[in-house]
């Protein structure tokens, strides 16, 4: 689908260390699910940054990517790192507590059909936490395609630019708003637990300037709890699996305003 595009555009950059954005995306996580001794599947995992981390809780982790170079370097220091696509997880039904997807459903061929992947391989009241771009968030962090040529540099405004203009500049990239998201888990057996925004967590910012980076998290941080908030960089959204079909999911309907 993207055969033109350089690797990184089409599959993302995963995570080679761990740092301050992905420690409080994990604090996010453990408010919904607690991880200690939970069965975790972790789509799209990269080279396992994740799943070191919830290892240190539970030994009851597996991390899938569609990169057969990231599961081999992730696989030197973590067992259970296989290769598979999120469209047709090789898993059985109910086999997992937590299901995270973590900026992945915004690469994959078919978004809707790995988050009903995800669902399906939940266990009864077991939760599937996604984070995914933003289309509302000012920036565009995958980078645009202009004339044949890959510029991998965030991009201001593209993402408030018409469907026709954005999927010409990133056609190797999803971004959301609310109602995508809502279609992606419309008549799955799901409820909300939590439908919201975040801001980045301004490591490489940080890492210049931690006085700047120490002020812009206080600042966003903030606005998570006002009507701002859906100018973050990311929709994170907690749904838990329940017994029947939910027809509606009025949280997401409503542009997380509650």
């Amino acid at each position: 689908m993207f055969s033109n595009l350089d690797k990184a555009a089409e599959r993302g950059r995963p995570s080679y260390s761990w740092r301050f954005g992905q420690e409080r995306r994990l604090n996010l996580i453990e408010r919904i699910m607690p991880i200690q001794g939970k069965r975790v599947l972790d789509i799209g995992c990269g080279i396992g940054t994740f799943v070191k981390r919830f290892r240190q809780k539970t030994d009851r982790v597996v991390g899938i990517d569609v990169e057969h170079e990231r599961v081999r370097r992730g696989s030197s220091e973590l067992p259970n790192l296989l290769v598979a696509v999120g469209e047709r997880l090789p898993f059985r039904t109910e086999s997992f507590d937590l299901v995270l997807l973590n900026e992945v459903i915004e690469h994959v061929q078919n978004d809707a059909q790995v988050i009903a992947e995800a669902v399906r391989v939940l266990a009864p009241q077991g939760v599937v936490i996604v984070f995914a771009p933003n289309r509302l968030y000012p920036l565009e962090t995958h980078g645009v395609q202009l004339g044949g040529r890959f510029i991998y540099k965030l991009a201001p405004f593209v993402n408030w630019t018409p469907n026709f203009i954005r999927n010409r500049l990133v056609p190797h990239a999803r971004a959301y708003l609310a109602k995508d998201i809502a279609r992606l888990f419309a008549g799955l057996p799901v409820e909300l637990v939590a439908s919201t925004y975040v801001y980045p967590g301004y490591d490489k910012i940080a890492a210049r300037s931690p006085r700047l980076g120490a002020a812009l998290r206080k600042v966003t941080y903030a606005l998570e709890a006002t009507p701002l908030r859906r100018f973050g960089l990311s929709h994170f959204i907690a749904a838990r699996k329940c017994g029947t079909k939910q027809r509606e999911l009025s949280e997401l309907r409503s542009d997380y305003s509650k």
